[in-house]
Order: structure tokens, then sequence, then C-alpha cells
């Protein structure tokens, strides 16, 4: 297998196109982050999920981890150009609210933090929106007990429909049975939503490495080696610096949202109003039967048997309406689920080390060609195949986002007969 992915990795690069500016260059320091765990019993080519070699990998209390060299080198490399700003950590009100130090205003373009409605312009990648008609389908917090996410990822695979996944590390560790099942459904994507889920902006730089590192580490080692190319803040807090460090030393798209379906305040004792399952249903079937501009990158979560059935009861309205309802990543046209690969099931850029994507991901292999007959006019016609746009559009809010990089024919011909020769 690693020598397939040699050669695949190398006609990739000598053949390839760049495709613009959103990966890493290969001499930087993030290309050295994840080393493949030498661990034998295998699900997915580290040790398999659940089992204490698995769970001995990870940190058991972050608040008690260091650093890997790797992950502070590339944070170092970053600072010494000026890519991370030097915001202090905010600390957070009795309202909920972070407070910023004096002469750091959050509305600031230097500051700017999300959770207070403002939007970086163009400096860092951040999403807010879909592309418009699409619906960037997403749940945040999981896995939860089988119990709870069972149900969603039934209804998800029953429906061929692909989702974006924003997991908790810890949530990962703590509900294994889960995630194996999440991972066997090729359709989902998943990505990063920090290891402990704090207020992100409150966190050190130390403390943004760990949460971020790892919970990318664990997802690495759970899918063969894909690393994420989008993560979502916890809160929807994220501000310039927090942003600058996901995305300079770990080549990570912030994604926030348009509509929160507050979802997550069903019986809270913490909720800010009174939510239940009507209103939020109500709430999510209006946005579903409104404009389709913007898209929707609606706030959804699979903490419990409440959100899931608002997502389930209103589901038929993505289709009804007309939605192109899609993981968040192909709804905001990313060239790539993962930064080295397209999806879970595309060749992936891999030497034993999961590294962010060089200048392309590889193209899935192309179908071997058949012998038929012509078909009649209106079965050609019918065959015609349309293929997704490649560049961002520019109403998105996504910045350093370049179209995927082009394959010939015969290049993807060779990576598959290599494929073959060598797997």
């Amino acid at each position: 297998m690693a020598r397939a992915g040699s050669v695949l990795f190398l006609l990739a690069s000598s053949l390839a196109v760049s495709a613009g500016s959103w990966y890493q260059p290969r001499d930087h320091p993030v290309h050295d982050l994840f080393k493949r765990q030498n661990i034998s019993v295998s699900l997915s080519g580290a040790a398999a999920i659940g089992t204490a070699p698995w769970i001995a990998q990870y940190p058991a209390d972050l608040t008690k981890a260091t650093v890997p060299a790797a992950w502070k080198a590339a944070y170092d490399s970053a600072v010494s150009k000026g890519l991370i700003p030097n915001i202090p950590p905010a600390t957070l009100g009795t309202d909920g609210v972070a407070k910023y130090a004096t002469g750091f205003d959050p509305l600031s373009a230097a500051v700017c933090d999300s959770s207070q409605d403002c939007r970086i312009n163009g400096t860092i990648p951040q999403v807010w929106d879909a592309l418009p008609g699409h619906a960037g389908i997403s749940f945040d917090d999981g896995p939860l007990e089988l119990a709870t996410a069972s149900p969603l990822y039934t209804f998800l695979k029953q429906n061929n429909q692909g989702s974006t996944h924003f997991m908790i590390g810890s949530n990962m560790i703590a509900n294994s049975d889960s995630l194996k099942m999440l991972v066997q459904d090729e359709k989902q994507e998943l990505a990063c939503h920090t290891w402990t889920h704090p207020v992100m902006t409150t966190q050190t730089d130390t403390q943004i490495l760990l949460e971020l590192g790892w919970t990318l580490q664990l997802i690495h080692d759970i899918t063969n080696g894909r690393i994420p190319k989008i993560w979502r803040p916890p809160t929807g807090a994220s501000d310039m610096r927090v942003c600058a460090i996901a995305y300079y030393v770990f080549g990570l798209t912030t994604v926030i949202w348009n509509y929160d379906s507050n979802d997550w305040q069903i019986g809270a004792t913490d909720a800010t109003a009174v939510y239940t399952d009507e209103s939020v249903t109500a709430s999510l079937t209006g946005w579903l039967n409104g404009p389709k501009t913007p898209g929707l990158l609606m706030l959804e979560h699979e903490l419990n048997n409440h959100t899931v059935g608002c997502f389930i009861n209103t589901y038929p309205l993505h289709k009804s309406n007309g939605w192109i309802s899609t993981t968040v990543s192909d709804a905001i046209a990313a060239p790539s689920w993962y930064q080295n690969s397209l999806n879970n099931t595309a060749p992936l850029v891999a030497l034993d080390v999961a590294a962010p994507a060089p200048s392309a991901v590889p193209s899935p292999p192309a179908p071997v060609a058949t012998t038929s007959t012509t078909p009649p006019a209106s079965a050609a016609s019918a065959s015609a195949s349309a293929t997704k746009g490649s560049s961002k559009n520019a109403s998105n809010g996504v910045s350093d986002v370049g179209p995927l990089a082009m394959i010939s024919s015969t290049a993807l011909l060779g990576a598959l007969l290599c494929s073959v020769a060598f797997w």
C-alpha cells in the first residue's frame, strides 16, 4: 500500500498543474506534523478504534499534554514570519461574551471576533455562507453515545446523504463504538471541532495548538492518513489570532454558519431562551423554504434525540425545495474534503506520513473503458454529465482557495496501472 501511495504521489507531483495557494508549501514545517503510528492491530492503518493501544496514543488530560516538537516548529516558523497576530487571549464575561484587553476592539479588522458577528475580510480563509442554492449539512459535537448516534448515522446511510461532522476529539475517544459506525460510511466528511470544546478566543497559543493538533491527529489515524481541511470553532468564537494559527500552522479554513438553529438549547439548563423541538423545527423549515442566496450553512448538532429529530423531520424539505444538499466542503466549493485527498475514497498523498496537500491531490482513477454499441440519441443525451465548478463563488467569503488541479487522462490511467501493480 505504501509503494502504491509513493507511485501515485510521484505521478501526481510530476504531472499535476498547480492548484493555487490553498495548500502549504512542501518546505513548510506543517508537513512534519503528523507521523504515522507504527501499531499493528488495525482497522484503518493504526491501532483498532476503541482498543487500549489506540486510546494510549492520545492525551488523557490535555492540560498535562505537551506540544510535539514538529507542531511547535511550524508555529515558531509562522510567528517568525509575522503571520500570527499578537492578540492577548480574551476572558469570558458572566454574560458569555468574550472581553478583550484595552486597545483590542473585537469588531476591528485587527481582532475581528466571529462570535460577535465580525467577518474576516479576505486576509485569512473564513467561511460563513454556502454557494447559492447549496445547503451544507453538518453536525457539531459528535460523536455521542451509540443510542444517539445510531439513528442519525443510519438515516444518513439509508438516504445516501453526505454530511460533515465537526468532531470533538475527547468525544471520539469516549464514544468509540459510534466513531466506528461513522467511519464505515464513506459519504461522511470528518472535520475538526477541537479536543475539549473551549471558547478558542480565550485560549493561549499553546492551548490552541493542542486543541487543534490532537483532534487532527486522531482524525488522521482513523481515516488512513487524511487531514481535514476545515474546522469549526466551538460557540463560533474565533478571531484573527485563532484563525491564523489554524491556517498557517495546520492548513485549516475556519467555517462558521449563517443560521443558528439553537437546537443545542432544547431542554438545556443554561439556555438563553426557551427552545423546543417545535420552535427549532419551525426555524429550520423557514430557512429551507426561504431564499437560495446565500446558500445555507445551518448550525445543527448530533447531541441527542431532540437535535437529531429536528434534522430528520425537516430533511424532506431539502429535496422538495430543490436544495443541492451536500457536505460543507462541497457546498462551499472547496477543492477537496481533506488536505491530502479529495474525499474518503480517492487516492491519498502519503508516504507513511499524512501530510497536508502538495500542489494538488490525486484525482480518482479513470474508469476502465468498455466496448459498447452507440446508444440511441435519447440515451446519449441522457448520459451527458456535469462537473462541479472548481472556482469559489466570490460572494462566499473564502479567500486562498484555488481550483483543483487537473491531471491528464494519460496520467490517470498510469496512476491506475501503478496502483494495481503495487497494491
